[in-house]
């Protein structure tokens, strides 16, 4: 996901999303099978659908697309989104929460309300930045090993309140904890010891991952059906590692196939893991090409992977 602090201010604005919020029954919105084409971040369009959230959506359905992934801070109104994406045919089997920044329940509550079937964290802190948001990136540059455990023992309360909704909670990696903080050990290793894998699941970023230092198919393989979904995010270098996250890192995000790091080993891995989503997730800006080419130029890369 997005290194800039500009994504994370959803958890600033996320109570907006009960704002008219009805919390009936509704239809889930990933209970049809999507899963035989890719999805998308909604992140990569936010500027786009904040303009014509119908007309965006329509466009990435034309593309191809399957289903979104919701991107909180952009969905002022959850019943009326689910209109749209209905219009439009697509799903939203998982989306992006503010949990770690707002209370669980409230953030379970927008999950229930939307009807996705994964419930993420897009970053989980240990505990609320100094500063507030301006402190966010720092914290998480410097994260120590007792930190890294302060957040598997947060990811395991939401994850066990999840599962009293009939949600499944999902920890989204970046970069930063890929950094060793402990001997040979880094932060993700002690974040999946630590929590429990029937109530913390994975959304495996390959991209971020890699540019971390890590290989994505090695942790896919030694979690088996722990990931349950996987990003799409290629990188111009991912040597030596970068485990900041932040501008530098950011800075060699390039389009789907045009990288280094390893999608294909990634997603073959996980289809025979039994992954089910395959998301795309390209952060802006899209260097000398419109938003929707480049939406377009990635979903061409993973639709040939899945066919």
């Amino acid at each position: 996901m997005k290194n800039s602090l500009s994504r994370r201010n959803f958890v600033v604005r996320s109570g907006a999303l009960l704002a008219g919020a009805q919390f009936a029954a509704l239809k889930p919105s990933w209970s049809a099978d999507f899963r035989s084409k890719p999805g998308v971040q909604m992140y990569m369009v936010a500027a786009e659908f904040k303009k014509d959230p119908a007309g965006t959506l329509a466009k990435l359905a034309a593309i191809g697309y399957g289903y979104v992934e919701a991107y909180t801070e952009i969905i002022p109104d959850i019943p009326a989104f689910k209109k749209m994406l209905a219009d439009a045919g697509l799903g939203c089997p998982s989306g992006h929460f503010a949990f770690g920044f707002m209370d669980t329940e409230k953030a379970l509550d927008q999950a229930s309300t939307m009807g996705v079937k994964y419930a993420i964290s897009s970053i989980l802190p240990p505990e609320l930045p100094k500063g507030g948001m301006a402190g966010l990136m720092p914290m998480l540059n410097l994260m120590t090993a007792d930190d890294f455990r302060r957040q598997a023992a947060l990811a395991n309360k939401i994850g066990e309140s999840a599962h009293k909704r009939g949600i499944k909670y999902a920890y989204h990696n970046h970069n930063f904890e890929f950094r060793k903080v402990e001997g040979n050990t880094t932060g993700y290793d002690i974040l999946l010891k630590e929590t429990n894998p029937a109530l913390v699941k994975l959304e495996v970023d390959a991209g971020w991952m890699a540019a971390g230092g890590a290989d994505p198919v090695a942790v896919i393989r030694k979690h088996p059906g722990r990931v349950r979904l996987l990003h799409f995010k290629d990188f111009s270098t991912i040597t030596p590692p970068i485990n900041e996250l932040g501008p530098k890192a950011g800075a060699h995000i390039v389009d789907l196939g045009k990288g280094v790091a390893p999608l294909k080993a990634a997603y073959e891995a996980a289809r025979k893991d039994g992954v089910e989503y395959f998301i795309v997730d390209h952060d802006p800006p899209f260097h000398g090409q419109t938003t929707m080419q480049a939406a377009k130029s990635d979903y061409d890369y993973v639709a040939r992977l899945m066919a």
